[in-house]
C-alpha cells in the first residue's frame, strides 16, 4: 500500500489473468500522448497478443506489475509496469504507464522505487529504460531518481536511463 500526495491509497501487485479486461480499459483510458509515451508508437489500444503477453506475468523473465486503487466494490487500474530481466547481463529494463489523472501524485516515484526493489531481489545489478527523447516528464522523474541518462547512437528519438543497483538499503521503500 501506498498513500499518493492527493491523499488515496494505491496498492502494487502482480497482475492476474482476470485483470484482462481492466488492463485493456486502462490503456483505452490513456491520452494519446501517454501511450505515445509508453509503447513509442501511436497506438489506440494495446494490441491483444501483446495485451496477452502483459497478462501472462512470469513467463520467460518478463513481469506485469498493476499499481491499483478501491473503489466501490472494484479495483481501478491506475499504474502499471512491466520489467524483463536478462541473466546473462544481470540487468532488468522496464517501461511503465501512469494512468492521466494520476499524474504527479508520487506514483511513478514510488513504481521506479519498487522495480529497484524487485530488480536487485532477482540479482540484477542494473536497472535500465529507454524513453523518448521528447518525454520531458521521464526525463525529470529519472534524474530525480539517480538515472544516467545515454545517448542511443541508433536512434536520436531514444534516450536510455541507466543505474547501478548497490543494494536494497540505498532504495527507497514506497509500497
Amino acid at each position: 500500500m501506498f498513500a499518493c500526495r492527493n491523499g488515496h491509497t494505491v496498492n502494487v501487485r502482480f497482475v492476474e489473468t482476470s485483470d484482462r479486461d481492466n488492463l485493456r480499459d486502462y490503456f483505452r483510458s490513456l491520452s494519446l500522448q501517454s501511450r505515445h509515451n509508453r509503447f513509442m508508437a501511436a497506438l489506440s489500444e494495446l494490441p491483444a497478443i501483446e495485451l496477452d503477453r502483459f497478462i501472462r506475468s512470469g513467463e520467460e523473465n518478463l513481469f506485469t506489475l498493476i499499481v491499483t486503487m478501491a473503489g466501490t466494490g472494484s479495483e481501478t487500474i491506475v499504474g502499471e509496469a512491466r520489467y524483463a530481466f536478462h541473466s546473462g547481463s544481470l540487468s532488468v529494463e522496464f517501461g511503465f504507464s501512469v494512468s492521466d489523472p494520476w499524474h504527479g501524485v508520487g506514483i511513478g516515484t514510488a513504481l521506479v522505487n519498487d522495480l529497484e526493489r524487485r530488480s536487485f531481489t532477482l540479482g540484477a545489478e542494473r536497472i535500465f529504460g529507454d524513453a523518448l527523447y521528447s518525454n520531458t516528464p521521464i526525463r525529470r522523474l529519472a534524474r530525480k531518481c539517480g538515472y544516467e541518462a545515454v545517448a542511443n547512437a541508433a536512434d536520436c528519438k531514444l534516450i536510455r536511463f541507466e543505474k547501478l543497483l548497490v543494494g536494497p538499503q540505498d532504495i527507497p521503500s514506497a509500497f
